[in-house]
């Protein structure tokens, strides 16, 4: 036998078994309609495949496999792990590589067929990729789609001649139609009928997790010193902030409520994973560039946004951010990006004054705005931000560090009335990329002259300004 690594100390009662409890579980679960809550990297994807495999493979198996995945990367990684199940339980399986579902859509999926004459589709997120196909649903990182509920609306029907419905997914917010299944199945009296299961980091460790971990790791991984507690407080201290780590190992949805942007709101206006949407100074662009920058120099970050103006829709080309930089230093960064720009706004509060001076000199003060926040300015530029995300107007990267700073931001109103844009400052910043964003974005505003904030002192439902002003 094998010397066993690493130092965990749940060890699982069959060391030689493929799956731990929370998996077989899974598995094993037949019901209709199934929902996982769940921790990240804790194989439960990698369980469901399996599952998928042995369904699909059963002699007089009535049922196809459809799998929906965020994106193009993810569904091909799902059928990747079909193929791994199908060769290690010896199951014939045909890989039938990418297939045309829709031509007019541009809807296809990685299809694997087995011997019993069913297959595994895996597709990306499209929710009009389930319409019209009969058989077993898998809607994997559910509340990570950008319409979960005409997602459910589609994929539901599906199943009204047979088969099952699984959903997997970590959470992604309070308001989210993922958590609204969640509290329907264990407070509201699950109407549905789902068999609800949930899964965090802890409840993995407690399974065997580490362990089973620290035998597929390399001897000299750093992982192989760790028990379950120093193993918990490593992946803790790598998440982007604590409400990341809550939500995507714990199974506790971020309060969407506590928040000037909703969850949902971000994830809909990211690019898809695998889009390549960076760019370096030397393009290529086709459209007009803009640019903010939130100035830090010990304790907070300075932010670089950059944004291409396409149409209405002002995508992300370039983030950098600066930590304990000297000035001259920053610059270096800064001015080749001013040089591209067609107009740049910069945070001239306190010791953004000497930035802003300096791009004007170098710039042009009809190119650079040095933009001064008081909490007038901010309200006018959070909402702006807010709108065009509702309206899609925006796209942004997929990344954890940016959706953690996006989210620091909440709105309160103080006891005389008056509303304040605040945010938790971290070792990681002070919602810098959320103002370096709003300020390309106002950047590349129309009128493009120097803001200023006039307020009728009406809102509407929404809680939006009736009416800003650029002079």
């Amino acid at each position: 036998m094998a010397k066993l690594k690493g130092r965990a100390k749940c060890i699982p009662k069959d060391r030689d078994a493929i799956f731990l409890p929370f998996q077989s579980k899974w598995i094993k679960d037949s019901s209709r309609i199934k929902l996982m809550e769940k921790s990240r990297q804790i194989g439960i994807s990698w369980s469901t495949a399996y599952g998928a495999d042995e369904r699909a493979a059963a002699q007089g198996a009535r049922f196809d496999e459809w799998v929906s995945s965020r994106d193009d990367i993810q569904a091909r990684l799902f059928i990747e792990d079909c193929k791994l199940w199908a060769g290690v339980m010896g199951m014939a399986a045909k890989d039938l590589g990418e297939q045309v579902l829709d031509a007019e859509k541009k809807i296809s999926a990685y299809v694997l067929q087995f011997a019993s004459g069913r297959r595994i589709h895996s597709m990306s997120s499209n929710p009009d990729a389930q319409a019209g196909k009969r058989g077993s649903r898998i809607l994997d990182e559910f509340a990570l789609h950008r319409d979960q509920r005409k997602m459910w609306a589609i994929a539901y029907p599906g199943i009204t001649w047979g088969g099952s419905m699984e959903i997997v997914s970590t959470h992604r917010g309070s308001h989210s139609f993922f958590n609204g299944l969640v509290r329907e199945a264990r407070h509201g009296g699950n109407s549905k009928r789902i068999s609800l299961h949930r899964v965090t980091l802890q409840d993995a460790l407690e399974q065997g997790f580490l362990f089973k971990l620290q035998q597929a790791l390399p001897a000299d991984a750093e992982q192989q010193d760790m028990d379950e507690a120093a193993y918990f407080d490593f992946t803790k201290h790598g998440a982007a902030d604590e409400e990341s780590f809550d939500q995507e190992y714990q199974c506790v949805p971020a309060d969407d409520d506590a928040k000037f942007l909703e969850y949902g709101l971000i994830t809909a206006c990211e690019y898809s994973g695998g889009e390549r949407w960076q760019r370096g100074l030397e393009g290529p662009f086709q459209g007009r560039l803009f640019a903010g920058v939130d100035i830090g120099r010990k304790k907070d970050l300075t932010v670089l946004w950059v944004v291409e103006q396409l149409g209405d829709v002002s995508y992300t080309r370039h983030v950098e951010t600066m930590e304990k930089m000297r000035k001259s230093d920053q610059e270096k960064v800064l001015w080749p990006w001013f040089e591209i720009c067609d107009r740049i706004c910069i945070d001239a509060t306190g010791l953004g004054i000497g930035w802003a001076d300096d791009a004007q000199d170098k710039f042009g003060e009809h190119r650079v705005e040095a933009v001064n926040f008081s909490a007038q300015v901010k309200e006018a530029l959070a909402y702006p931000l807010k709108g065009a995300m509702e309206d899609r107007k925006v796209r942004i990267p997929d990344e954890a560090k940016i959706r953690a700073d996006l989210r620091k931001v909440q709105k309160v109103t103080s006891s005389a009335g008056n509303i304040r844009f605040v945010a938790e400052s971290t070792p990681d910043g002070h919602a810098d990329r959320f103002w370096a964003l709003a300020l390309a974005l106002h950047a590349g505003s129309n009128p493009t002259a120097p803001i200023e904030f006039m307020s009728s002192g009406r809102r509407d439902s929404a809680g939006l300004m009736s009416e800003f002003v650029h002079g």
